[in-house]
């Protein structure tokens, strides 16, 4: 068992990185005596593709079936099972998952956002990666037959509230 001042010490040693014990060894933050707070996270990330494969989605005429669709009850799946994915990730009750896709037929991608949100004792920002990950990895699987080129990118967290830090929003590049 750490103490407080162990603990200080690691988060010193470590550059403020908060997955590491004193001796450099990985291991769960403890968030015990952190205080419960509406948390909120966005996150967001674009996958493109053919303008062919966006024709398909778009007319709903994938042979798998709605591919947005299932990429939206993916993604909240996803979100709701990111501590089985991310080994140091605390398992939270969500309260709330919103995932939307946005169709963009001039750069032939889609974006997705998804909003997640708790009342805790830490942060959503993991769930919120996930889901977008997952949501754009479906519409990959759903689509590869057609398309084995598709790219995903700009996965990011564009916002965060609650906790002790407060409001954050991404910087505009």
């Amino acid at each position: 068992m750490t103490s407080k001042k162990d603990h200080d010490q690691t988060s010193a040693a470590n550059d403020g990185l908060t997955h590491f014990d004193a001796t450099g060894q990985a291991h769960m933050v403890d968030v015990g005596s952190k205080n419960e707070t509406h948390r909120i996270a966005v996150a967001s990330g674009i996958i493109r593709m053919k303008p062919e494969t966006l024709a398909i989605i778009e007319s709903g005429t994938a042979k798998k079936g709605d591919v947005l669709g299932i990429a939206r009850i993916a993604a909240i799946m996803g979100a709701k099972r990111t501590s089985d994915l991310i080994p140091l990730c605390h398992p939270l009750a969500l309260t709330r998952v919103t995932v939307d896709f946005a169709l963009n037929n001039p750069q032939s991608s889609i974006s997705c956002t998804a909003q997640v949100e708790t009342f805790g004792k830490t942060g959503v920002e993991m769930e919120a990666l996930t889901a977008v990950q997952i949501g754009l990895l479906t519409i990959y699987d759903m689509c590869k037959a057609v398309d084995r080129g598709m790219t995903m990118m700009d996965i990011k967290v564009l916002e965060k509230h609650g906790g002790k830090s407060g409001d954050w929003l991404l910087a505009a590049l």
